[in-house]
């Protein structure tokens, strides 16, 4: 007649009748789903620069109304300069000139 009888969940904690049991650990799963996301995201854009200590790089920004940011990485500091008319004029010498392409791409040619 033992054998007869229902079983009875012992030592696992939860119950058949749980029905969050079976996504205890989506919170965990999330978190490796984000983690592997920025790993790709860092690998498809190489910026990687952005966190070593020893790269230099510059990155321009241009805003919808045209204002441009220029943020420059030496080693480990990082300067974000706004570029305005006031600050882009001055004396200097015309060093060449550049063409933008139909496809996009740039050209300078030197005088």
């Amino acid at each position: 007649m033992r054998y007869l009888k229902p079983k009875q969940n012992r030592g696992t904690g939860f119950s058949d009748n749980d029905p969050m049991s079976g996504v205890a650990n989506l919170f965990d799963l999330g978190l490796v789903f984000i983690v592997g996301l920025l790993i790709a995201l860092f690998g498809a854009y190489h910026i990687e620069d952005l966190l070593s200590q020893t790269s230099e790089l510059t990155i321009v920004k241009k805003s919808a109304d045209g204002q441009m940011e220029i943020i420059s990485k030496k080693g480990k500091t990082i300067d974000a300069v706004k570029v305005t008319k006031e600050k882009a004029k001055g004396k200097g010498e015309r060093l060449g000139t550049a063409y933008k392409l139909a496809n996009g791409s740039m050209i300078y040619i030197p005088d």
